[in-house]
């Protein structure tokens, strides 16, 4: 009986372990990939760094300086980190938006 156990939940003999088997590690990978992305909050807000804000927007950090110094986004300096709040981003974009003719 006990033998049967084992031989039951070797994936080599039963094609529903090496089913379930492959959904774990699926899952695995999806759980690994959200904890990458999980991005805690600070008082309910969300914050990107320079390097993230350049890459979510797909412009050079230098055109960031420039935004910056011209007043387009608001920023946080934190030290020598940068930091731009989610809401304040995402009312720049709104606010800048032109809708297609």
């Amino acid at each position: 009986m006990e033998s049967d156990n084992i031989r039951l939940l070797s994936a080599g003999s039963d094609p529903r372990v090496k089913d379930y088997f492959s959904a774990l590690a699926t899952l695995s990978s999806r759980v690994d990939e959200l904890r990458g992305r999980f991005r805690p909050t600070l008082f309910g807000e969300s914050y990107y760094s320079d390097s993230e804000l350049a890459a979510m927007l797909k412009v050079s950090r230098r055109s960031l300086q420039d935004y910056r110094n011209n007043g387009t986004i608001p920023f946080i300096r934190l030290g020598g980190k940068i930091l731009y709040r989610r809401s304040d981003i995402e009312r720049v974009l709104e606010k800048n938006y032109t809708a297609s003719f």
